[in-house]
């Protein structure tokens, strides 16, 4: 018999909370603007050289506005799950996580991609929340692999990736438009059975 095929619960069930040691994911919610466009404000500098250009109105509330009814959408779908990345103890705002392109059948792979506010990065807490998500992405989705792509001067992305286990694969040719420009990307991925066996080994376990 073939196992079941993981679905995201509806927003009017139960939020779903992935924890983590310091951090905790939530999904994101509309009463999330007025922390959300402060970080972002705060941290637009630090975060524009890789990321898609932002639009002149993208820290309105307008623009919240649909950015989360998208979240939800994609997320009823299946194709995409947005989470929010918050500390434990305060429940403050630090980032965001989202497992997007989710590919099922003959796939079952996704695309991860991610963001930390500038007053909390350098600090372990992307490491901790993608720590804490990859069970969820491996158990609970029962996904087989998942990609992520860095602009090869980002070090600090590249570091993040290779710390949580993931391998460089390739490289990407004017992959991604990235802050109004194309850009190449080095290729990352985790497959299931590696995973496996860096959970099997521990802690700190990842060369």
């Amino acid at each position: 018999m073939a196992p079941p095929v993981f679905r995201f619960r509806s927003r009017t069930q139960e939020e779903l909370r992935i924890e983590g040691r310091e951090t905790y994911l939530r999904n994101p919610v509309i009463g999330d603007f007025a922390e959300w466009s402060r970080l972002r404000a705060a941290s637009r500098a630090f975060l524009e050289p890789w990321e898609p250009r932002w639009g002149e109105d993208d820290l309105t509330r307008a623009s919240f506005r649909y950015r989360i009814r998208r979240y939800d959408t994609d997320r009823e779908a299946g194709v995409a799950l947005p989470l929010f990345v918050c500390l434990k103890g305060n429940g403050r705002l630090v980032g965001g996580v989202t497992l997007s392109s989710i590919r099922r059948g003959v796939a079952e792979c996704c695309s991860l991609g991610y963001w930390m506010g500038e007053p909390h990065a350098g600090k372990g807490l992307m490491a901790d929340a993608l720590n804490a998500l990859l069970p969820h992405v491996f158990d609970r989705m029962r996904l087989h692999r998942i990609e992520a792509a860095c602009i090869p001067d980002n070090s600090r992305s590249q570091r993040l990736l290779e710390k949580v286990g993931f391998q460089r694969e390739g490289y990407l040719n004017g992959y991604l438009k990235i802050n109004g420009a194309w850009r190449d990307h080095l290729l990352y991925a985790l497959v299931a059975e590696d995973w496996q066996s860096i959970r099997a080994k521990g802690p700190g376990s990842v060369e």
